[in-house]
């Protein structure tokens, strides 16, 4: 049975890339040179979505709930990251879109989901998303909700030797 756990997450990642759903999104992108062609720009609402996996202690916030910003235009937004505790912890990222279809048009050229993030006891930091909406995006879609869940990985790494280098 544990087996089946463990595969089961690698297998649903590889069930999201080739279906599009959850609307996971993965790595840097840029945008194609037929969308930078593309000369109607638009508006549109993202919203911003954080929580934390239930044994992740830390404080985790955007500073806006959400922003209104035109197609092809770049974009950032500020994320508070607080260890609320007296031990040095090592958190990940993981994000989403919604709707699943927007996910390809919504570029992310600088994250904090791409790394780890390292924080000793009680640390507080402030890290950006850079973004761009593409503007070939689906005119029906009106509004994007970048959503990020954050997970405690300390078990995994040892984040006091991790913190110790920062």
């Amino acid at each position: 049975m544990f087996a089946f756990a463990f595969v089961l997450v690698p297998l649903y990642d590889v069930f999201c890339e080739i279906t599009g759903l959850n609307g996971k999104v993965t790595g840097t992108s840029t945008l194609s040179e037929e969308s930078l062609a593309i000369s109607e720009q638009r508006e549109l609402l993202v919203q911003f979505i954080t929580r934390n996996n239930e044994s992740m202690p830390w404080h985790f916030k955007s500073e806006k709930s959400q922003m209104r910003v035109v197609t092809g235009n770049q974009y950032d937004a500020i994320f508070v990251f607080h260890n609320k505790t007296d031990k040095a912890m090592v958190g990940q990222v993981i994000p989403s879109v919604s709707p699943g279809r927007g996910a390809d048009y919504f570029h992310k050229t600088e994250c904090f989901c791409f790394d780890q993030q390292y924080l000793a006891a009680g640390e507080r930091i402030e890290l950006p998303v850079r973004f761009i909406v593409d503007p070939a995006l689906p005119k029906e879609i009106g509004s994007l909700s970048l959503g990020y869940t954050l997970f405690d990985i300390t078990d995994r790494i040892d984040a006091t030797k991790e913190v110790a280098k920062l």
